[in-house]
């Protein structure tokens, strides 16, 4: 039976993922990357559309699966001035060496002390020995404002590679010359 406090919790964790809903903007998380320094989400969009992963981690099988086909589109989304970027609640060495494992060339940033995780709502909560985040991916407008947000609690419902392209495509053209109207 659900308390008046487990009820409050869950309010508060439908309010924070709310903040992650089309049109809101995403805070400028300010967490260290792979190799163990500070970094803003705000810099590392740099002025480009982002996909923003929220990642179980590198032990999880769906994540490595997942992470091998995003590695394999990075190309792409590096000619097309579009970053990438990928939060766990890993450690920096640990990210460095997943990183390093999939030739991946995007950055990761480590959330090891579960700063942001609580304030974004997206625990996963069944999984009580990593406390991971819930996997999900947002894609962003340069400002950070969500475009599409895709939950991957199940794998199918992760974003598919073709449907990220679509958004990139779309957030690019609502933001680049020539595309972007006069």
């Amino acid at each position: 039976m659900e308390t008046d406090h487990d009820g409050a919790l869950a309010e508060r964790s439908r309010a924070r993922r709310a903040a992650l809903t089309e049109g809101a903007r995403v805070p400028d998380l300010d967490l260290p990357d792979h190799t163990g320094r500070p970094r803003l989400l705000s810099e590392l969009a740099g002025g480009d559309p982002v996909v923003l992963v929220f990642s179980r981690g590198w032990w999880c099988p769906k994540e490595q699966t997942w992470m091998r086909q995003l590695v394999a589109a990075q190309e792409e989304y590096e000619v097309a001035y579009a970053r990438i970027v990928v939060i766990s609640v890993d450690v920096p060495e640990v990210q460095a060496a997943f990183r390093a494992g999939l030739g991946a060339r995007f950055t990761f940033l480590s959330d090891a002390e579960r700063r942001w995780l609580p304030r974004l709502g997206l625990l996963e909560a069944d999984d009580t020995i990593h406390d991971p985040y819930r996997p999900a991916v947002l894609t962003l407008r340069p400002d950070l404002t969500v475009h599409r947000h895709y939950a991957g609690d199940w794998y199918w419902g992760r974003a598919t590679m073709e449907e990220l392209r679509a958004d990139m495509r779309a957030i690019s053209r609502a933001v680049r010359a020539p595309w972007a109207p006069e």
